[in-house]
């Protein structure tokens, strides 16, 4: 068995949301135990209890931990002793949903790990924000293409100062699944994703343009100081937004493009992140995430592959890759790795110890807080045909 210093132990995870059907709750679910440090132990797979229950067995969840509401869970969990209950819930559930389980699991004093975005809505984030704060929880986000080693050695380079000053970042997400009208047929994913109430103010922008804009964030460390943005609906009688595009200022002067589409034929999962710097540029994208282009005038291109032994890889990068080069890594282990940073955090502060809240390596609350705030001001802009709105908000550390 794998061990968690300092507790040596795996830690034990609850699933909300999953049931049978999901795509994302699968995702979690592999991720969490990729590298043996927890296991799934409970659950409440469903919003219908009967289908909760059964979809347990799926998971190899105990009758007895298979729970018909989050509700349950958290009641039933916090009447075991306390080296039987769980160590965290992760979240996988519609957007609308995000902020009552997760609220709920930080006042009952579980760490939570939950799907993006944070809440329904930016108020909604300032609440939860605050009850981790108090609660001294561990809370990570899963904007889960942070995870990826070339990523995390992008941000590395950058922090090191090997781009100069950053000038520009060009962040696009571009899909083609929604370009006709799945949700008129009940198609599950489509059908929550473009209603209002359950996806909240933006729909492809809420969905994945905030993948874009946090992962340019991410790389950078750069502040946001404003934004214009224009959303489109193409699919005519949708009622949120499939297309969108928008101009971002930065605090030290750069200018940033966050482009996202979900109506772009025979485009699958293309993010790409593009950073230029008075010393040079990278570019990086998810359907290739074992290279990193990285350039500068004068010199030859430079590429970087993914390979934990090189002497060029930083160490957050190097730490990231479970395989020697030339064996592809992608999605799920991009995803562990940010349950794999929390659970460092986890284990510190089931022990007593001290754990950094604020500028980890793992999306925390406080990425979560801006992106709601990102959708928001982006929704706004657009209403009010791109004009120029503020990116800086009060809640931007807890």
């Amino acid at each position: 068995m794998a061990t968690n210093p300092p507790l040596n132990r795996k830690l034990r995870m609850a699933l909300v949301g999953g049931g049978r059907g999901s795509f994302i709750g699968r995702v979690h679910a592999t991720a969490a135990v990729l590298d043996n440090r927890a296991e799934l132990v409970a659950g409440a797979l469903s919003s219908d209890p009967q289908r909760a229950r059964e979809s347990a067995a799926d998971y190899d969840i105990a009758k007895d931990r298979a729970y018909g509401s989050y509700q349950e869970l958290i009641e039933k969990e916090l009447a075991l002793p306390e080296d039987q209950r769980v160590d965290f819930v992760s979240i996988a559930t519609p957007n609308h949903t995000h902020f009552e389980i997760a609220n709920a699991a930080v006042d009952a004093g579980f760490n939570v790990i939950c799907d993006k975005p944070l809440t329904l809505g930016y108020a909604q984030a300032g609440v939860l924000a605050a009850a981790v704060r108090k609660s001294g929880v561990v809370f990570a986000v899963t904007h889960n293409y942070t995870g990826y080693p070339l990523i995390r050695q992008a941000r590395q380079m950058i922090l090191d100062g090997e781009l100069g000053d950053i000038m520009a970042i060009r962040a696009a997400y571009i899909q083609g699944w929604l370009v006709t009208k799945l949700e008129d047929d009940n198609q599950k994913q489509a059908a929550w994703r473009t209603d209002p109430k359950k996806s909240g103010a933006a729909g492809c922008f809420g969905d994945i343009a905030t993948h874009a804009y946090n992962l340019g964030r991410y790389v950078t460390g750069l502040l946001p100081d404003q934004i214009s943005c224009h959303l489109k609906t193409f699919v005519e009688g949708r009622a949120l937004d499939d297309y969108g595009h928008a101009v971002i200022k930065y605090q030290n002067g750069a200018l940033g493009t966050v482009t996202a589409s979900q109506v772009s034929h025979g485009r699958e999962n293309d993010l790409t992140l593009e950073v230029d710097g008075t010393k040079g540029s990278l570019s990086w994208r998810q359907e290739n995430p074992n290279e990193l282009w990285v350039r500068t005038n004068g010199e030859p291109h430079r590429l970087y592959t993914r390979d934990p032994n090189a002497p060029y890889m930083k160490p957050n990068a190097a730490e990231s890759c479970r395989l020697p080069s030339g064996h592809p890594e992608a999605f799920f282990e991009a995803f562990a790795n940010v349950y794999r940073s929390a659970y460092d955090a986890m284990c510190l502060r089931a022990a007593g110890k001290e754990f950094e809240m604020v500028d980890t390596i793992y999306p925390n609350v406080n990425d979560g807080v801006e992106g709601m705030y990102f959708i928001e001001q982006s929704v706004a802009s657009s209403a009010q045909d791109g004009a120029w709105l503020s990116l800086k908000h009060e809640l931007a550390r807890v």
